[in-house]
């Protein structure tokens, strides 16, 4: 992990800096509402999330796949590796006439202490037509390859955008 950067912002009251996040990451429950549209409907609501805070990292929220749409989740080719988390695999998002191919993805077996990301699936917001946190509408985390949810809750600098690589 790198240092804290000097542009960090220091939290108001009611916010948290993902520079004091943990690494390795840690999970955490959240009961807020949080919502995901998709093709112009609703393809998952759910207040049975939680979320994965890292160093530098905005929060990525899981959702329990019960919590989809029928028909909104289907196998898609490819997988990654966390070395915290272990094995994720990608599935495709459906939601009215949209298809968003890869767009989130889940650990089928986690690796010990991500236990709670078992049955959740996670979404790259910026592949959405719009994600919610109790009635906020998040901004993605830039790049293409992490899939934070910035909200005004959280302060950066965040990583993935040009020149973070090596945080």
């Amino acid at each position: 992990m790198s240092p804290r950067p000097s542009n960090a912002q220091t939290p108001a009251d009611g916010q948290e800096s993902v520079w004091d996040y943990p690494r390795p990451p840690r999970v955490e429950k959240s009961t807020e509402r949080i919502r995901i549209t998709l093709g112009g409907v609703v393809i998952a609501d759910s207040v049975d999330a939680v979320r994965v805070l890292e160093t530098s990292h905005p929060p990525v929220y899981y959702l329990p796949r019960a919590d989809f749409a029928d028909g909104a989740l289907s196998p898609a080719p490819g997988s990654s590796f966390c070395e915290f988390k272990g094995s994720a695999k990608y599935v495709t998002v459906r939601g009215g006439d949209v298809v968003a191919a890869g767009a989130g993805w889940f650990y089928p077996s986690p690796t010990a202490g991500f236990d709670e990301l078992r049955d959740r699936v996670a979404v790259y917001p910026g592949a959405m037509d719009a994600c919610t946190v109790a009635g906020e509408t998040v901004t993605p985390q830039e790049g293409d390859f992490y899939g934070g949810w910035i909200t005004s809750r959280v302060v950066g600098p965040f990583k993935g955008a040009p020149g973070t690589l090596g945080w």
